[in-house]
């Protein structure tokens, strides 16, 4: 059994019966929410044109197997809808992707390091490989907003390391909290992250800013990666979604227009798929070249990642 076994019918189903049928709003009366699983829920606020999404992965705030499943659907289901949803028996564009996180203080902790120790140790080659792929799939999905004319945003609310932080910068724009952070912590165990970090950083700051970040091994704060280029916007703890439908409406007399200038921006500093994968592939091979020593500083952080999630529970 390998680390997907998940239903093929979920795979290739695109629209899964929860993503149908909406669930009754939980708080905005207007709003209309879709549970896609216990790690996944999205919800269309018809006022912003938008859809959030907020995951809340377990047992750690990491991209495991099942959340890739269900966010691959999630994107399955968005690029099936040409842009428009039916609620109501009314048609409602779908202007704006929003991607944040249901767990406080953390966005995202990145790849689930637990199962790379393991794979690694088996020198599980195919596994790896298809895990990297899960990771790029719906990473390039959201890069290329799905197919549809709209703006795909990351809120991070809280720390956003390794994979995490290539999840947001996947994003057409990025908005941060103030205490948000950032950074790349695989280079402390001998690896690098290899799951679109350079792709989407290149693009944003160049190569030179791209392998600062990468080979630093820091934790930056969300002001130091605005004064980077890296982070659109910072703003106050707690203000997230207020912020956010601010700016949407300052926004909306031009919508259109900027929309189209993020798919010029997508076309002129294009990333390819096949350059995604081409990256995991090294990231693979490299990743089966560790060392007893580099799998013990791995297994050092997996016990920070469980320890950061824990810590940010709501109790």
């Amino acid at each position: 059994m390998n680390i997907f076994d998940i239903p093929q019918e979920m795979l290739r189903n695109p629209l899964p019966e929860a993503l149908r049928q909406p669930a009754p709003p939980l708080q905005n009366p207007h709003a209309a929410e879709f549970v896609i699983s216990d790690q996944l829920r999205a919800c269309y606020e018809p006022n912003q044109r938008a859809m959030w999404s907020r995951w809340n992965p377990a047992p750690r705030p990491c991209f495991n197997a099942g959340l890739l499943a269900d966010i691959r659907s999630y994107h399955d289901f968005l690029a099936s809808t040409n842009g428009h949803l039916e609620l109501n028996g009314e048609q409602h564009a779908i202007d704006y992707v929003i991607l944040a996180s249901a767990k406080p203080g953390v966005f995202n902790l990145g790849g689930d390091l637990d199962l790379f120790k393991k794979l690694i140790g088996e020198q599980n080659r195919a596994e790896l490989l298809r895990y990297g792929r899960a990771c790029i799939d719906v990473l390039y999905s959201n890069y290329s907003a799905f197919g549809l004319p709209c703006t795909t945003i990351s809120l991070v609310q809280g720390d956003a390391l390794g994979g995490g932080f290539e999840a947001a910068l996947s994003g057409d724009m990025i908005v941060a909290e103030k205490s948000a952070r950032f950074g790349f912590p695989e280079i402390l165990f001998n690896l690098f992250p290899g799951m679109g970090a350079y792709s989407f950083l290149d693009r944003r700051i160049g190569q030179r800013g791209a392998e600062e970040l990468i080979t630093s091994g820091r934790i930056y704060t969300a002001q130091e990666m605005f004064d980077k280029g890296v982070v659109d916007q910072v703003i106050e703890d707690g203000c997230g979604e207020t912020e956010l439908a601010a700016l949407i409406e300052r926004r909306k007399r031009s919508q259109n227009g900027l929309a189209a200038l993020a798919q010029t921006r997508r076309r002129v500093h294009r990333i390819e798929y096949s350059e995604l994968l081409e990256v995991v592939e090294i990231w693979v091979d490299s990743a089966l070249r560790l060392n007893p020593r580099d799998l013990k500083l791995m297994n050092r952080l997996v016990t920070r990642q469980n320890g950061l999630g824990e810590s940010h529970q709501v109790h």
